[in-house]
């Protein structure tokens, strides 16, 4: 039996197997199945959120499904590529290297491999409570940004629009609406216009229809037998136009440029590197200055080269073609230069122009939308990621964030799932799945993924039993991989971003800052903020979170240095509750103090403020009743701040006592003499004892009467008082 546990420990799915039988096989069968169909195409379109190639998306749906589901504790949970995920993976990649390109990719699948060992470690020493640090307004007001930055990013692919990305994402769009005012290519919107309209149908008629194969399976036929798709590739001598040959010319001979600098820059930086670790004292040498302004002098010739290359892209991005059919070929004039008499194709051609250099044989025109293209078939090679010491630190911040947040989101959805079907939840060993389905995909090119709120409810309306349902998606995956990945081509963009869309409207939540508000206003204030950081710093999505993070901890440690400290009497259910809140008439003698939260050093001396506070407002004040049923732990500070107090209350010759000690508050007062030093007369059991006992003593004095006060709102709390 104990070998048993070990077992089903180490191998969570061996769990799955008790009491199982075929006919639940059948509905994770079909459950699988269902949740690949939905996988499929939005693991494609995530991929492009994260800046790679669509069929990245298709790798990184293949091993992390199953492997999160063999080594997880939630039977139900859906793993794969997730919106916000991608988009923070492309955000923190971007600065390190152009997107979609070989060393962007590289850095993708280290990534996964370092969010995954984070998440993994976490696991493994049962820090799943971590999360904690991530309160539910700042994740609300960051989800609800990112929603808006999700889908705002695929407008260009909307519109068919090529802009380059500004400092902010805001700037960004509105270059994207001034491309789209220049020239919108109409049935790329309309393709993805209606993919939206048919996805949206057809969950309000029936949520099980798989809508998003429905819509990308019509979109791809259509697209095929359409022409939608009909890129032509020239040579910069078929341009009629001397200045568009030149333009491209310096666009290339600047691109060279900042790739020969940045190599250079990249040479001297190992060199920086090299001086820092030589060094012996905390002044940096000559050597080490001149290194430094160096690459700060490259720096800024890089910048500029940038500069001049974006302006000339842009030139170039805008520039609009007709083609003249000849007999050597496709000859392109600007729109406002064609020479009267010849007949155009009636097409609108424009020049495919990226952050690399244009091949003046074979530059590439579009007149038609774009399409996913080729997808290379089989499954991807397994290797080993390349990770250095230096990438695995440049990386860790990020990862840390990614996977935090991506966890939070995984738990948050299998604790929705197990409240409905019963079943028991483990964070820590949930961590260990997510951790191992990062780290394992990172080896199959995946980059990072967490849990899908989408596929999980899919997964669970199908009516899956257990994590083989996951299995099968994988299988499916991968038998796509194999077999059908030239079915993918014609497959139009404008949809991929309809799709991404589509899944990132559940994400908004305008409720979640009202219900913050309500429960407290820093709360709704904090998740505001955090929701406004995100959107300006955007792409830089860790600023959002980091400021929320900081303003939670800030509110967290104020309120712990000024917890409540309350004074209490009697209501009308005879129960001791907060005076001032309620309104309460208190004793004139007895001064009933409740203090709420662990006495500790960054509150002890307010405890002492709040009594010396109730003792200036009562004048005929004879005795302090510490009510300690709050104080659930007290440290060396806490403990001396008590010991104060006794001090001082009793050199003003005014009785004191405590009631309702907890056993760990005695513990810490036996151990360093402050238990004995106020006396156990002293301390009470419960605060009915207490002021039953200080009643009688204060009433021995012989300027009170000794049959108690007639108005005193605590005599009805004394046992005798029926």
């Amino acid at each position: 039996m104990c070998n048993m546990n070990i077992a089903t420990k180490l191998f969570p799915f061996l769990k799955w197997f008790h009491d199982y039988s075929g006919g639940k096989f059948k509905i994770d069968l079909l459950a699988g199945i269902t949740v690949a169909l939905v996988l499929i195409p939005q693991s494609m379109a995530y991929a492009q959120l994260a800046g790679l190639p669509a069929y990245y998306g298709l790798y990184a749906a293949f091993l992390p499904p199953m492997v999160a589901a063999l080594f997880g504790s939630s039977k139900q949970l859906a793993t794969g590529p997730v919106a916000v995920v991608s988009l923070m993976s492309a955000a923190a990649l971007e600065p390190l290297a152009t997107a979609g390109s070989t060393e962007f990719i590289a850095y993708s699948i280290a990534l996964a491999l370092t969010v995954g060992l984070f998440q993994l470690s976490l696991g493994i020493l049962r820090l799943g409570l971590v999360v904690n640090f991530l309160s539910h307004p700042v994740v609300n007001g960051f989800t609800n940004a990112a929603a808006i930055i999700i889908a705002t990013s695929q407008l260009p692919k909307l519109f068919g629009v090529s802009v380059d990305k500004a400092t902010h994402h805001y700037e960004t769009i509105i270059r994207v609406f001034q491309a789209a005012l220049d020239y919108t290519h109409i049935p790329t919107l309309i393709f993805g216009i209606s993919a939206i309209v048919i996805m949206a149908v057809l969950k309000k008629i029936n949520p099980r229809i798989p809508n998003v194969l429905v819509a990308v399976g019509l979109a791809t036929i259509i697209s095929y037998f359409s022409g939608f798709n009909s890129d032509t590739h020239l040579s910069i001598n078929r341009i009629n136009n001397t200045e568009i040959q030149e333009n491209i010319k310096t666009f290339n001979n600047l691109i060279e440029e900042i790739t020969l600098v940045g190599d250079k820059r990249s040479t001297i930086g190992i060199k920086v590197d090299e001086e820092q670790e030589r060094q012996t004292t905390d002044f940096e040498t000559i050597a080490l200055i001149k290194l430094k302004t160096d690459v700060a002098i490259m720096n800024t010739l890089i910048a500029e080269l940038k500069k001049r290359s974006a302006t000339i892209r842009y030139d170039l991005r805008h520039a609009k073609f007709v083609g003249i059919k000849e007999a050597s070929g496709l000859r392109l004039y600007l729109q406002d230069q064609v020479p009267a008499g010849l007949n155009s194709d009636g097409k609108t051609w424009r020049l495919n122009v990226g952050r690399s250099q244009l091949n003046p044989d074979e530059l590439k025109f579009m007149s038609g939308g774009a399409v996913i293209g080729k997808v290379p078939a089989g499954i991807p090679s397994l290797s080993t990621p390349d990770v250095s010491i230096k990438t695995f630190t440049k990386l860790l911040p990020t990862a840390i964030i990614i996977s935090l947040l991506g966890f939070m989101e995984a738990i948050a959805i299998a604790k929705a799932m197990a409240a409905q079907t019963g079943q028991k939840l483990d964070p820590n060993q949930e961590l260990i799945g997510q951790g191992l389905a990062n780290i394992v995909g990172s080896f199959g090119s995946s980059y990072a993924v967490s849990g899908s709120f989408s596929r999980s409810a899919v997964n669970l309306g199908a009516g899956a039993v257990s994590g083989i349902s996951s299995v099968i998606t994988s299988v499916v995956v991968l038998i796509t991989l194999i077999f059908f990945t030239p079915l993918l081509y014609h497959l139009p963009q404008a949809v991929l971003a309809a799709v991404i869309m589509m899944a990132v409207v559940g994400l908004l939540n305008v409720k979640g800052f009202i219900h913050s508000w309500k429960a407290q206003w820093y709360d709704g204030l904090i998740s505001i903020i955090s929701f406004i950081v995100t959107l300006y710093f955007a792409p830089h999505l860790d600023k959002g979170i980091m400021v929320g993070v900081a303003l939670s901890m800030t509110v967290f440690l104020y309120k712990s240095m000024r917890p409540v400290v309350a004074r209490l009497s009697l209501n009308k259910e005879r129960v001791l509750a907060n005076a001032d809140y309620y309104r309460l008439r208190g004793c004139k003698h007895i001064s009933v103090v409740r203090f709420d939260g662990a006495l500790f050093f960054a509150n002890a001396s307010y405890l002492d403020e709040q009594v010396e506070k109730f003792r200036m407002e009562q004048p005929e004040l004879r005795y302090i009743l510490l009510d300690a049923r709050g104080i659930n732990d007290m440290d060396a500070s806490g403990e001396e701040a008590l010991d104060m107090l006794y001090k001082r209350v009793r050199s003003a010759n005014l009785g004191f006592a405590i009631c309702g000690l907890k056993g760990q508050v005695v513990d810490v007062m036996v151990r360093t003499g402050l238990y004995d030093k106020i006396g156990s007369e002293y301390i009470h059991a419960d605060s009915k004892s207490a002021v039953s006992a200080i009643t009688k003593i204060i009433h021995q004095l012989p300027d009170l009467p000794s049959d108690g006060c007639d108005d005193c709102p605590l005599t009805q709390y004394l046992p005798n008082a029926d």
